[in-house]
């Protein structure tokens, strides 16, 4: 991939809104498999985010989920009430903190991503050797367009 970015044609531009359109119905379509951890989705996705990214500040939070500190205070309020994150003084300044899953917050979101997987699979048991195929060629190539190479490792945001 290089550096310089290039206006795309309208096939691309086609595509681009294909997958755009696939992927949002696709995560809707799984989001009803969350339903039975009794989390919302936006709890799901914080909870996420401190599983895969590891400790960080109500901030950063904020700042990844793209929704204010206040929203996010509620958010993790509710996270604490239910066990699944706790709070610790930060190492370099006691005075603000950091945010962890617990034990049983990680074990929950692991269940959650274990039972979408398990649904996408089944979905996907349809496929023929060839469009499943091509879906692997696909996910290389989305993975290879999220994470440029020299970006560093994978990331869960």
């Amino acid at each position: 991939m290089s550096a310089k970015k290039r206006k795309p044609d309208a096939a691309t531009l086609a595509l681009a809104d294909g997958l755009h359109s696939t992927a949002i119905h696709l995560l809707r379509r799984l989001r009803r498999v969350d339903e039975a951890t009794g989390l919302t989705a936006p709890k799901m996705s914080v909870l996420s985010v401190l599983v895969f990214g590891g400790p960080c500040s109500l901030g950063k939070l904020a700042s990844v989920e793209q929704i204010r500190p206040p929203s996010m205070t509620k958010l993790i309020q509710g996270l604490e009430r239910q066990g699944l994150v706790a709070r610790r003084a930060a190492p370099m300044d006691r005075r603000s903190s950091l945010i962890r899953a617990t034990p049983k917050g990680i074990a929950l979101l692991k269940h959650g991503r274990s039972r979408r997987v398990s649904e996408l699979a089944s979905w996907m048991s349809a496929l023929s050797r060839s469009e499943a195929a091509a879906l692997r060629n696909a996910v290389e190539a989305l993975k290879r367009l999220l994470n440029p190479i020299g970006q560093g490792s994978e990331s869960p945001f």
